[in-house]
């Protein structure tokens, strides 16, 4: 099988040496930590109030309804990501802008109707909000007004909500020094929005806290924008809300650091306990009692009781008795530690993959999966797409259909049923029962075993067997794709991006013949 490495494909797409690939992957290794110290958790509250934290915006747009009906396939039910699904009273989406220069992924907040009767008045909100720029945020990018319909658009963050992480969590509980990094990265979010007279935030919660693609913690802009333009600030449980606003309905600086309490609560115990029940344990001095009992033996009592007595001060009934949002990140911030060590890693979820940019050519469907590393979606085009570009790579004659062959197809027949159900280690398995025999060869087997190699963290068998498959069929756009995404994993993004740009060309052609 060595004809492809050696010789089929450019220079530049040739198997690296293991030394050099070591030597690169060490060269990055030293990028990221120097990228990752210059902002690190370590060196305090950065002073918020003189916008040394504050991101370059973006832009702030409004959208048509069009445009958001085609990121969010029409608002399908299998985009929506509010945690209570379609129950939520205003439901929110991902999406994906199809602009070529934007390709982007996006929120999408949709406002039960009348919410907002005014147009204008909600515009003003929108962009109110839209002017805040800040690295601790989930930022707003834009809005959209039409007839009815009310929508936010915000920025997509892909790595679930606190809630998840601390109450319904599957692999690992969130570890203390990244429950410590959270409470501080929103105590700096707040202290932004509330600097220069931004707006307040609405119903802090442990549902509003978000991670973005490398695992760090965002507060979601939707929390700086009112439900409806007279409808009540907090639709989460009373038990959870500020005193104050049960008598008057008024969202006050005070009433924020309370909610913010609620959440020191949840991070301290890893479930909701109501602030009333908090109190008769803070009052108690009951720190072991309240602490979450997945954290035992792995947190500093020290650190857990600042962190306590921060949740008291901040629960208190009378309103000037809490501190406010400088006092918030003031505390918190000498107790981080581990600054060294990224949030995704913290957290237990995948590094973020750069995916290749937008190629020149107009994307198929198993293109866009490949230019987002969608591995899921690319799984499920090849299992419809079935063996159909298989036809004409094999000329079999009837001496060669012998016990040996009917051995081999059952092989793949095996291959095949593991790899509809997901279970990839046993489709390699049969796959290479397959491929080992030789009596026939097939591009889709190549392309499902890479897939397969991929989804088992094996990026480099996965390039052998996508080269494999354009070796036994030159032209095919499958083959290209496949490539793409294996040298993306490989940290090869220039060459992946020329590998995805070769393979959407193959497919315009071959789109263009077939007309």
């Amino acid at each position: 099988m060595g004809c492809c490495e050696s010789s089929f494909l450019p220079r530049r797409l040739r198997r690296q040496t293991k030394e050099e690939k070591n030597n690169r992957q060490q060269q990055q290794n030293k990028s990221a930590a120097s990228a990752f110290n210059a902002t690190s958790f370590a060196n305090g509250p950065p002073e918020l109030s003189n916008g040394n934290d504050a991101v370059t915006e973006p832009g702030f747009s409004e959208f048509s309804l069009g445009e958001l009906k085609t990121a969010t396939n029409n608002f399908s039910s299998d985009f929506i990501v509010s945690e209570s699904g379609e129950k939520a009273p205003n439901v929110v989406y991902k999406g994906r802008l199809q602009n070529n220069n934007n390709r982007r992924w996006i929120a999408v907040k949709k406002f039960t109707k009348l919410a907002w009767p005014d147009p204008k008045q909600f515009a003003d909100e929108a962009w109110g909000v839209g002017k805040l720029r800040h690295k601790r945020l989930a930022n707003l990018i834009g809005y959209c007004c039409d007839g009815d319909e009310r929508l936010l658009v915000a920025e997509y963050m892909p790595n679930d909500t606190l809630a998840k992480h601390l109450f319904h969590w599957e692999n690992q509980t969130i570890e203390w020094a990244m429950r410590l990094r959270v409470a501080l990265s929103i105590a700096e979010a707040l202290d932004y929005c509330s600097s220069q007279c931004r707006p307040l935030y609405h119903d802090l919660n442990a549902y509003r806290v978000l991670f973005d693609e490398n695992g760090d913690p965002r507060l979601s802009c939707f929390g700086l924008m009112r439900n409806s333009r007279d409808g009540k600030s907090y639709s989460t449980n009373l038990a959870y809300t500020p005193p104050e606003y049960l008598k008057n309905g008024r969202v006050t600086p005070e009433s924020v650091t309370f909610s913010f309490g609620t959440v020191l609560l949840d991070l301290l115990s890893g479930k909701h306990i109501p602030p009333s029940h908090a109190l008769d344990m803070i009052r108690g001095r009951n720190i072991l009692l309240l602490m979450d009992s997945h954290l035992e033996g792995n947190f500093s009592t020290e650190e857990a009781t600042v962190v306590f007595d921060l949740a008291s001060r901040c629960l208190q009934y009378e309103p000037r008795e809490r501190p406010n949002t400088k006092d918030l990140a003031s505390t918190l911030a000498p107790l981080q530690n581990k600054s060294d060590v990224p949030s995704y890693v913290m957290l237990g979820i995948p590094k973020h993959e750069e995916a290749p940019p937008t190629p020149q050519h107009p994307l198929s469907a198993m293109g866009d999966a490949c230019s987002r590393m969608d591995l899921t979606a690319i799984h499920q085009i090849l299992v419809m797409t079935h063996y159909k570009d298989d036809e004409g790579t094999n000329e079999l004659s009837f001496q060669e259909w012998t016990q040996q062959m009917k051995d081999m197809l059952d092989a793949r027949k095996r291959g095949d049923l593991a790899f509809r159900d997901k279970d990839f280690k046993s489709a390699i398995d049969s796959y290479s029962q397959f491929i080992d025999v030789g009596t026939m060869v097939s591009p889709t087997v190549y392309a499902r075993r890479s897939l397969c190699h991929l989804l088992c963290d094996q990026p480099d068998a996965a390039l052998r067997d996508a080269m494999q498959a354009q070796c036994v069929y030159p032209d095919w756009s499958t083959a290209f794709y496949m490539q793409a995404v294996a040298l993306a994993k490989l940290d090869m993004h220039k060459d992946a991006a020329d590998m995805l740009n070769e393979a959407a060309a193959l497919e315009e052609k071959r789109q263009q013949r077939g007309r």
